[in-house]
């Protein structure tokens, strides 16, 4: 289960780049679960917890790599018939709010469904976690705290959207102050702040807490950027962060200086041929089909104010995140 320090995730000071926070808070963390030894044919997606080596004691694979196929396939040359991996992160996912709705239930007047929790429970899986649904808490003091005080004696995170305010008084807030502490990362980036990042104390143990932002694409793009990390961190995985891909862009954009902007595009082939991303024409961050429709983000860095079409710009590709 989760060992946290007192203060990992405490925050401070302005608005903070995904680097700088990321290099404050990675390094304050450890392994949360334990290990286990799967058969090679069940070590897909795991994380590696030992070392394996060749048959002439040559190292093949190091602890920390989420395994691949061609990573079975190595360790299957070496001779080996299990590997030693780690134990799944347990985490519980909930919503609040009265305005949300379970799917397949008859909307309410000024309801919506409660999509954001289904997306991250998909993003949750494809990390290769165990994820626990704990479904929309009713928005009663007494029921977010019963609900998070209960879910922390047998789960490693806990993680939430929306719900989680730095102004007015709100009940995820309150429960996560009283059983614990919590932070506000104010991030210099655009969708995506604040995040809420603190922890539950249940006995001796410290358990995380995530609070992501209510916009659909906001709370993609800091699960992507901090929760992801984050959670490979505490199953003692490594995270190289995400790979960027140079192409040409074939739209003009303005952006405020001093923050990372990640806009959804897709790819099209220009006129001579080469790669170039297309920006999805809305920028709402509550626009679901915009990250349907998308391939991937295109990052621009603080010190961009504007961008004109042509210029070679860095794309993140969804697919490398399932990865």
């Amino acid at each position: 289960m989760t060992q946290l320090t007192d203060d990992c995730f405490a925050a401070g000071g302005p608005l903070t780049t995904v680097e700088a926070a990321l290099s404050q808070i990675l390094p304050r963390l450890s392994p949360a679960t334990g290990e286990e030894v799967v058969p090679l044919a069940e070590a897909v997606g795991r994380i590696l917890a030992r070392d394996v080596a060749s048959s002439d004691g040559v190292p093949v694979l190091s602890p920390g790599q989420r395994l691949r196929p061609q990573d079975v396939w190595l360790a299957a040359s070496a001779g080996r018939t299990t590997l030693a991996v780690a134990r799944p992160l347990e985490v519980a996912l909930f919503s609040t709010g009265d305005e949300l709705a379970e799917l397949g239930r008859p909307l309410a007047p000024g309801q919506i469904y409660d999509s954001n929790r289904h997306t991250l429970g998909a993003l949750l899986q494809q990390l290769g976690v165990a994820c626990s649904d704990i479904g929309i808490l009713a928005d009663r003091a007494e029921v977010v705290r019963r609900a998070l005080g209960d879910a922390a004696e047998t789960h490693d995170v806990i993680m939430t959207s929306g719900g989680v305010s730095t102004g007015e008084e709100d009940h995820v807030r309150a429960a996560v102050e009283a059983l614990g502490s919590l932070h506000f990362w104010r991030l210099a980036i655009k969708p995506g702040r604040p995040v809420a990042l603190g922890h539950i104390l249940c006995g001796r143990r410290r358990v995380a807490f995530i609070g992501l932002p209510g916009n659909p694409v906001a709370a993609m793009v800091t699960f992507l950027r901090i929760a992801r990390p984050i959670l490979l961190a505490l199953m003692g995985g490594r995270d190289p962060g995400p790979r960027r891909y140079r192409v040409r862009a074939a739209f003009e954009y303005r952006k405020k200086k001093d923050r990372r902007e990640f806009l959804r595009a897709r790819l099209v082939r220009d006129a001579d041929g080469e790669l170039a991303a297309v920006k999805f024409p809305r920028e709402g961050a509550g626009i679901l089909t915009s990250l349907v429709e998308a391939d991937g983000l295109v990052e621009l860095p603080e010190a961009m104010t504007r961008l004109e079409p042509g210029t070679q710009v860095d794309f993140l590709p969804f697919s490398q995140f399932a990865h």
